[in-house]
């Protein structure tokens, strides 16, 4: 790993908590510039890494930018699956029928539905899927040829939302000796290729963009875009700061935009959803990379455009998903494992969190001190229903939208509907449970594992005092009525007595909440994908307004919109499709 030139937790605490917003930004009169390049890359996750190597590969020189003091972005600390179809090597080998054809008419089903009644194909742009579908067997090549393993040779269904299902196509990237970002150490030996993990992507392409001769700046934040002629003309370059300089970087054929999504930015993330106010501050990813939409600003200040924002707000799949950890302000459910004080980042993180093994144990009220959903469900109703997921989706068929058992996500809904104040967004969720709870699960509920310092875990001797306890989180917009918590406890005991909850219909209710003292734990939901961001064409060129081309600006990944595939596989072709172009580009 390259030495670090600034402290790393100076830098991150920093990062963490500012919200970045670049600026227009006119050329300097002269064109000083400090650096310069071919092809300027910002960001160094699943779509910037690959756009580097690509783009040097096809002969011109780069220049990668990385706000962070390390690479990897978000897909640092994803599950790394990798659905990637069309005919991989991957899939003929095992036998399985699928083609760029096949993928194209998945990923553009007008019939697939979801639970929530969401068609999370209708809304994509065709000419952006047909690239993406075009270019997957090159992709797999792609990441095969620059050392990445995977876990077992066959293909299935593993992490594929809104990937279609006409053929399994996940692959997943295993860990290898790599140390986790979560936990600062390599997994145990006998499990490094068949542990799966986004390190095993990074690190591989990280070798590769070095052997290649990508020139990596960490800690380089971009600030901005440069564009000439009054944000009329060509994008020639970027601003950025490191160390408190600040730097002009020129770029000779092209920039590309790879900086994540925008699920950190509050302000950014309203546009699409007003309810995500700040209370909803776990986002997956962070804290070693926030999502703070600076690509997405700093295009829109040189004129880019937003696109296909029906995909953000449309909760396809687990855009907005229940807390896998509680109790910590970091409870992003496929962290795993989940972040522990060996990591050099765990200052930041503060606590491991508490996993549930059954939600018996546990109910969950709003902030206003009322039970809201059967906590034994996941994000769906129906956990096992899951739109294009279904064992009656046929592709095509109109018959789909029928066959779905509706099934919204009434999770957050149904939070926010009783939330009892008058604002937007719905205010902290918490899980409440007793010492008797505390053993049946087995938890330790001290620090490292919850996070009573910064607010995300209380306990009182009574429920009334623990209500007056969790009145103290900064996030708890108004305070929790201890009458309020009194009766929902009492009425939640009396459906255990009954044997039957006749609010929300939890199985059987098992046990009381009865004996002290009794817990809070944080168990808000998270936030997950960006599926909206700035408008590209097929070469992945940002467009603007009226729809025309902004000269030698690119865009990928979780900062580009118009496509709602979750995950790995958008970024990385996305990411592919952009360096091969902008290389090309004349200078």
């Amino acid at each position: 790993m390259p030495k670090k030139d600034l402290d790393r937790r100076t830098f991150l605490k920093g990062a963490a908590l500012a919200a970045l917003a670049p600026a227009a930004h006119a050329a300097p009169a002269a064109h000083k510039w400090d650096k310069e390049a071919d092809v300027v890359v910002i960001g160094s996750g699943a779509a910037g890494l690959p756009a580097s190597i690509i783009a040097k590969e096809n002969g011109a020189s780069v220049i990668l930018v990385e706000a962070n003091s390390d690479i990897g972005g978000h897909a640092a600390v994803s599950t790394g699956n990798i659905p990637l179809g069309g005919g991989t090597r991957a899939q003929k080998e095992a036998g399985i029928v699928d083609s760029p054809d096949i993928l194209f008419k998945d990923l553009t089903d007008w019939s697939a539905v979801e639970p929530n009644g969401a068609a999370p194909y209708r809304f994509n742009d065709r000419d952006i899927v047909r690239a993406f579908a075009d270019n997957n067997v090159f992709a797999y090549d792609f990441l095969v040829s620059h050392g990445l393993v995977f876990t077992k040779p066959v293909p299935d269904y593993g992490g594929m939302t809104n990937a279609g299902r006409s053929a399994p196509r996940a692959m997943h990237a295993a860990v290898m000796a790599y140390p986790l970002i979560q936990t600062g150490r390599s997994a145990v030996p006998d499990v490094q290729t068949t542990t799966t993990g986004g390190i095993g992507i990074v690190r591989p392409l990280e070798a590769a963009a070095r052997k290649a001769g990508v020139q990596i700046l960490l800690q380089h934040r971009m600030t901005s875009v440069i564009r000439e002629n009054n944000n009329t003309g060509r994008v020639v370059g970027i601003t950025v700061e490191t160390e408190g300089a600040k730097l002009n970087i020129r770029a000779r054929k092209g920039v590309i935009l790879c900086t994540g999504g925008n699920s950190s930015n509050v302000n950014f993330r309203r546009i699409f959803d007003p309810r995500l106010t700040e209370e909803y501050c776990g986002v997956a990813g962070e804290p070693y990379t926030p999502q703070d939409a600076s690509g997405e600003i700093a295009g829109m200040a040189v004129g880019a455009s937003l696109w296909g924002t029906v995909n953000q707000t449309g909760e396809f799949g687990a855009a907005i998903a229940k807390a896998g950890y509680i109790g910590c302000q970091y409870g992003y459910p496929s962290m795993f494992p989940s972040w522990q004080p060996t990591s050099e980042y765990f200052h930041l993180v503060r606590a491991t969190g508490l996993h549930v093994k059954d939600y018996q144990n546990a109910i969950q009220v709003n902030q206003a001190g009322l039970r809201f959903y059967d906590e034994t469900k996941g994000q769906f109703g129906d956990p096992n229903a899951r739109g294009d997921a279904s064992q009656n989706y046929v592709p095509g068929n109109w018959r789909n939208a029928a066959n779905i058992r509706w099934n919204p996500p009434n999770y957050l809904p149904a939070a926010m509907s009783l939330n009892g104040g008058t604002g937007n967004g719905g205010g902290p969720i918490w899980a409440i449970f007793d010492a008797e709870a505390v053993k049946r699960e087995k938890w330790t509920v001290e620090p490292p594992y919850v996070d009573r310092e910064a607010g995300f875990f209380f306990s009182g001797k009574t429920v009334a005092e623990l209500a007056a306890n969790i009145s103290k989180n900064k996030y708890q917009k108004n305070p929790m009525p201890a009458q309020a918590l009194q009766d929902t406890v009492a009425r939640y005991n009396s459906f255990v007595d009954a044997g039957k909850d006749a609010d929300f219909d939890k199985p059987a209710p098992q046990y009381k909440i009865q004996t002290p003292p009794f817990h809070a734990a944080w168990a808000t939901p998270v936030l997950h994908d960006s599926r909206a961001g700035l408008r590209i064409n097929a070469r992945n060129q940002v467009l603007d307004l009226n729809g025309k081309v902004i000269p030698r600006l690119y865009c990928a990944g979780e900062s580009a919109g118009g496509f709602s595939e979750h995950g790995l596989a958008r970024c990385i072709v996305g990411g592919l499709i952009a360096g091969r172009n902008a290389a090309v580009e004349k200078v």
